[in-house]
């Protein structure tokens, strides 16, 4: 069963999706630590409630210790607005992967995170965003993609009617990662990934 590390930042939706995924017995993967940029982020209640080890760290070697005594096979990034190093990146190379909520490339890299996101794809006036899976590269949201869905927006009038949109497709195709990436169907080739 693929151990996995969670890093989370915030409310935790997209965690509790895995949570579900692990229990239901959809993905062959197990939660073994969740980890948080923040103190207070319900995130770690709700690894907590689902018996799972949870820790605030922000300290890099200690964050790779603790991944090492987990033995951790896979980092997922769910909403984890801190910047990862370079090292974690080498020491996980093509083991990290992030959800993002748009459709990359459109509205990525540095400065578009969370609620951001769906502003500048309103501003823009965009009909069609969706969510991304992808593998973590030194370069920000610049690694193979996974997995994609779009979904209308143009019927939407507020960034967070958009976010909640979007966070349906997040709660569906990042434990369809983690599950793929459980099962060994992941390739990767010249920078494009292949599902197996």
């Amino acid at each position: 069963m693929l151990k996995v590390a969670v890093f989370v930042s915030g409310g935790g939706t997209d965690l509790q999706s895995i949570i579900d995924a692990c229990q239901n017995h959809e993905i062959n993967a197990e939660i073994k630590l969740v980890v948080s940029s923040r103190k207070k982020a319900y995130g770690l209640e709700r690894a907590r409630l689902a018996g799972i080890k949870a820790e605030y760290i922000r300290d890099d070697e200690l964050l790779i210790q603790r991944l090492q005594e987990e033995e951790i096979e896979l980092i997922v990034l769910a909403g984890y607005l801190a910047i990862v190093s370079d090292r974690l990146i080498e020491l996980y190379q093509n083991r990290i992967i992030n959800i993002h909520p748009s459709l990359i490339p459109s509205f990525c890299g540095p400065g578009f995170y969370g609620l951001h996101v769906h502003e500048a794809a309103l501003k823009r006036g965009v009909k069609v965003s969706g969510a991304t899976v992808h593998f973590v590269s030194p370069v920000v949201d610049g690694g193979p993609i996974i997995l994609q869905e779009a979904v209308d927006i143009s019927d939407l009038k507020t960034a967070e009617d958009i976010q909640a949109r979007i966070l349906e497709i997040e709660h569906r195709i990042l434990p369809k990662a983690v599950g793929l990436f459980a099962d060994k169907k992941i390739k990767i080739e010249n920078e494009r990934v292949e599902i197996i």
